[in-house]
């Protein structure tokens, strides 16, 4: 897999998300809150519903879910 983070929309991102479990709580203007629960605690993240995300924000995003950059595009 190459090494760059795949350019992804925040609606695609948060599809994704919801097929890993994560559940939207809900959205203020244009960034949508989403949580998971897991015996750990819960994994809480914001995804800005952006046409493109920039590298850094998806980066942010995996690391605040728990998420490869690889389960992410299984997921995508």
């Amino acid at each position: 897999m190459s090494r760059h983070l795949p350019a992804v929309s925040g609606r695609d991102l948060i599809r994704a998300l919801r097929h890993a479990g994560f559940l939207v709580l809900r959205q203020k203007g244009s960034h949508v809150s989403l949580e998971k629960r897991s015996p750990e605690g819960y994994l809480r993240t914001v995804v800005p519903l952006h046409r493109e995300i920039r590298p850094g924000t998806l980066s942010d995003i995996l690391n605040q879910t728990g998420l490869s950059k690889d389960q992410l595009m299984e997921l995508l």
